[in-house]
């Protein structure tokens, strides 16, 4: 039995049809190194103009091991801000602070919040858990040193989109543990599962955009071994307790292979009594929260989570 056509919006099967025609390999064609420079270079083309802000800031964060984490501070003021923490999506693989640099100044813009983006280190040169480390190590620094840098640290949220998100729903669990205040956890189309056998993974196998070989391809150089995928901090939805961790915005693409993960976690978080909004975008893939010059729909969530933010963060 032959599925029917995904239910894409006209201008999402448009930008899907010009990326066909472009014919550019994708990532999982590509190797490690190629698929970041790849997916650097193809990050900003249907972004928003870029907002003006009072305050970009590139400072580090000490890890762990004594590594120094990048990090740069967006902020739409000089006063002291309440803050989002963001790590960027790229399957803990491709992406970087250059790459989200768009949708975290947006975010910020929008909400009147500060955004501090996270370098955490990415395969295959680091393997799990080394990225759930680097987002925690950032996010206890930003709990603990963040008035240094002119964050109302008693006002917080985490966030990330793709592999980000799930690095965000690891963080709200660990401040819960450590008792660290956490307003909000925004989790945009977050890998939740230890194996990719949902009906919309098997639906959308083939892509648009994220494809079940790609998936394969960036797990491939994350995990040391098949165990790591039943560790909570790969799937989150596997953690034993969800209880009292930071109320949840989570906003899904409908055409994804990840959106039956999302809603996953979404009930998995409400049968805990943790307050979520969740927002399914119809008719768009996974990355359209990033292709606001071309489709209403990343607008409109863009505005949908800094509105989160904002009500979150703000008296």
């Amino acid at each position: 039995m032959s599925l029917p056509p995904h239910p894409l919006t006209a201008k999402m099967a448009s930008v899907v049809e010009r990326m066909a025609r472009a014919g550019h390999p994708t990532l999982d064609q590509l190797s490690p190194a190629e698929a970041k420079a790849s997916y650097e270079k193809g990050a900003g083309v249907l972004e928003v103009p870029k907002p003006e802000l009072a305050r970009i800031e590139d400072f580090s964060i000490p890890a762990r091991d004594g590594y120094a984490i990048p990090a740069r501070l967006y902020a739409p003021s000089t006063a002291v801000l309440p803050a989002l923490m963001y790590f960027h999506g790229g399957g803990f693989t491709v992406g970087n602070i250059r790459t989200h640099d768009t949708l975290c100044r947006v975010l910020s813009h929008k909400s009147g919040c500060a955004v501090v983006s996270v370098d955490y280190r990415l395969a295959p040169a680091f393997k799990f858990p080394t990225a759930s480390n680097d987002a925690w190590d950032a996010f206890a620094f930003l709990a603990h040193e963040g008035g240094r840098i002119g964050i109302d640290i008693t006002r917080l949220a985490v966030g990330g989109d793709s592999a980000g998100g799930t690095l965000a729903a690891v963080c709200a669990i660990l401040a819960r543990d450590a008792g660290l205040p956490l307003a909000l956890q925004m989790l945009i189309y977050p890998g939740m599962t230890a194996h990719q056998d949902t009906a919309s993974h098997r639906r959308f196998e083939h892509g648009p955009l994220l494809t079940k070989a790609m998936i394969d391809f960036f797990f491939a150089q994350y995990v040391r071994t098949p165990a790591d995928r039943d560790d909570w901090r790969f799937a989150p939805l596997l953690a034993d307790d969800v209880d009292g961790v930071a109320p949840a915005w989570i906003g899904l693409a409908e055409c994804d292979p990840v959106v039956d993960e999302g809603i996953a976690y979404a009930d998995k978080l409400r049968a805990a009594g943790v307050q979520v909004d969740l927002e399914i975008y119809r008719g768009v893939i996974h990355e359209f929260i990033k292709m606001g010059r071309a489709l209403p729909e990343a607008l409109q969530a863009q505005n949908d989570a800094a509105r989160a933010l904002k009500e979150a963060l703000t008296p």
